[in-house]
């Protein structure tokens, strides 16, 4: 992991933006330290919305619904854990990882249309979802893939 000190050598010695940098890093570790919070809380919905699914009659079966419902939580705690996921790699690389986003952003709008009423909806917003779904999708696919090398290397397992 890159020390504070070489990353602050980039950007000059000037004190200004040293000590705007120090705020930065340390709004993102704020946003990080909240993110775990909303995961822990997410967590604690899934755990209550199946309780309380399972715990009414009829006992331990879920309806279509309830299905969808908890779907949705469990989706929404996942992309909590993308978007923690891509703070964390901001913190040590100081680098938007745009697959890791877009992956966390295909991620979202599949919980979108998991949990749509399709009943409730105009086809204009259907087919506006379903367009939004194939452009990320496509951007996702034409997204350079992180070489594996590199990787290694930015861990400290990699040769040279």
């Amino acid at each position: 992991m890159e020390k504070e000190s070489d990353r602050l050598g980039r950007l000059g010695k000037d004190p200004v933006l040293e000590f705007l940098f120090k705020i930065i890093t340390f709004t993102v570790k704020c946003l990080a330290a909240l993110m775990t919070l909303v995961i822990v809380w997410g967590l604690i919905d899934v755990i209550a919305i199946i309780y309380e699914s399972v715990s009414s009659p009829p006992y331990f079966l879920l309806h279509g619904e309830e299905i969808v419902n908890t779907f949705g939580s469990f989706m929404s705690v996942l992309i909590a854990i993308e978007i923690f996921i891509n703070i964390a790699l901001y913190l040590r690389h100081e680098v938007i990882h745009v697959r890791l986003v877009l992956g966390t952003a295909l991620i979202a709008i599949a919980r979108k249309a998991i949990v749509m009423d399709f009943k409730e909806l105009s086809p204009q917003y259907i087919f506006g979802i379903a367009a939004v779904i194939l452009a990320t999708g496509l951007a996702y696919w034409l997204a350079p893939k992180e070489r594996q090398s590199e990787r290694l290397k930015d861990e400290g397992g990699g040769k040279g």
